[in-house]
This record gives structure tokens, C-alpha cells and sequence, in this order.
């Protein structure tokens, strides 16, 4: 039997009306991708994409998506994404863009990309505070982006948190 190997796309959906945010789900966000595949690479483009095209993980909270596509057409998919331009849920159109974020072959080296991006976004609002309470709430916050499988293995071996705190 032969194993096929897919790519993830690591994306941010970016929109400025924050109704788009909570209106997201995963068939908006796939018909919005089929379609910007469809107008950029046509036919053919739409049926290599297709073959075995999904949305692997969505949060709407904070506009993250996990694309998963074959390894052979990704380069396809990563190049119709820019067009995306809006998201279509319940015959209403919300404006938005996809930024690319990282592509990944697995969904772990993904989780990891993801883990430091948010973890730099933390810093670079700790750097923006303008209360002692909003500092504090950060702090923790950064100190807190760990996987979970990490955080078990230090608390068996006895070590909390020594490894996964970043410290100013």
C-alpha cells in the first residue's frame, strides 16, 4: 500500500470587521479556497487540489487555519490563497484575506511554528502595555505556550516549567 504525503499550510484568516471572526467555519473556508483555486488555476488546478483537500484545523477566536493538501499540489493551493478576498457564510460576504503563515509537513512541526509565532505576538504586545495588571496577564500568558506533551514530561520528571518559561 502506498502512503501519501500531504502538506499543511499554516494561514491567518485577517479581516477588520470582527464579525467575520465568529462567523467562520469550515466549509466557507474551504468553498473560499476551492474557488480561488478554480479561478487561478482552472479545471485542472481545482481537480489536483481536490483530490484530498481539507480544513484540519480552524479557530475562529483567533482567525487560525490548517489546510492539508497533497504534497505534489500544494504549490498550487499556496498560490491561489492570496486571492482569496472574502468568506461567504449564510449569503453574507466578509472581507478578508489569507496570510500564509508556514507550510509544514506535519501537523506537529505546524503546532510548534504555531506555538513560537504566538508566543512572538505575546512579546510584542508585553512591549505595548500600559498597565501593571495587562503586563501581568501577558506574562503569563507567553509562559503558558507549551505542548501539553512537553508540560507532562517536566512534571514526571519533576522539572515545572523550567523549559518552557522565557523570562524578560
Amino acid at each position: 500500500m502506498v502512503r501519501f504525503k500531504h502538506r499543511y499550510l499554516l494561514c491567518e484568516i485577517v479581516s477588520e470587521d470582527p464579525r467575520c471572526r465568529q462567523c467562520i467555519d469550515e466549509r466557507a473556508v474551504s468553498a473560499a479556497a476551492k474557488d480561488a483555486v478554480a479561478r487561478t488555476h482552472g479545471d485542472y488546478g481545482l481537480a489536483c487540489c481536490s483530490i484530498s483537500f481539507t480544513v484540519k484545523y480552524l479557530n475562529a477566536y483567533t482567525g487560525i487555519v490548517l489546510l492539508r493538501c497533497r504534497k505534489d499540489f500544494y504549490r498550487l493551493l499556496w498560490s491561489a490563497l492570496p486571492f482569496v478576498t472574502y468568506l461567504e457564510n449564510r449569503n453574507q460576504r466578509y472581507s478578508c484575506f489569507f496570510n500564509t503563515l508556514h507550510v509544514g509537513g506535519t501537523i506537529r512541526t505546524c503546532q510548534k511554528f504555531l506555538i513560537q509565532y504566538n508566543r512572538k505576538q505575546l512579546l510584542l504586545l508585553l512591549h505595548n502595555c500600559t498597565s501593571e495588571e495587562e503586563r501581568q496577564s501577558i506574562q503569563k500568558s507567553v509562559l503558558s505556550c507549551c505542548l501539553k506533551e512537553v508540560e507532562e514530561e517536566q512534571s514526571q520528571s519533576g522539572d515545572e516549567d523550567d523549559d518552557c518559561a522565557e523570562t524578560d
